[in-house]
């Protein structure tokens, strides 16, 4: 899809870590070429061992994808609700971040919840949208 300067649109992926396992997960990310794996969990943490914070970084290290983490800037689970926190100076600096990220290889965003509608990934897709990006959720 072309903007109106003629250029590409820039694309952004989200996907829920759920109860995927961990080749099913790695094998996801490949099949989009990610290079860059947000995490935008606030409480980064599972009950299954590969999605915590602490293992999963590793993981993605040896499938050549670099994790970053930002929950603290885009996390879910604000006082007020999320709703209410996209309209902050904080939110706009971690969505200008995450931007700059995803400007430089392909990214996608993740936090737990399989379907995006049931999680506040649909806000940052939302804000990201506005900003010009077009955001494929991986199911």
């Amino acid at each position: 899809m072309d903007t109106a300067k003629g250029a590409k649109k820039k694309v952004i992926y989200t996907i829920g870590s759920a109860d995927r396992s961990q080749d099913d997960f790695i094998k996801a990310l490949r099949q989009y070429e990610i290079k860059t794996l947000v995490d935008v969990r606030r409480f980064p943490t599972s009950k299954y061992e590969h999605f915590k914070r602490e293992n999963l970084g590793t993981i993605l290290l040896f499938s050549e994808i670099e994790y970053v983490y930002m929950g603290k800037e885009l996390g879910g689970f604000r006082k007020g609700g999320y709703e209410a926190y996209v309209k902050t100076k904080e939110y706009r600096q971690g969505l200008k971040f995450l931007q700059r990220v995803a400007e430089k290889r392909p990214a996608v965003i993740m936090c737990c919840e399989k379907l995006p509608a049931g999680c506040h990934r649909r806000y940052i897709s939302q804000s990201l949208n506005k900003c010009g990006w077009k955001v494929v959720d991986i199911i």
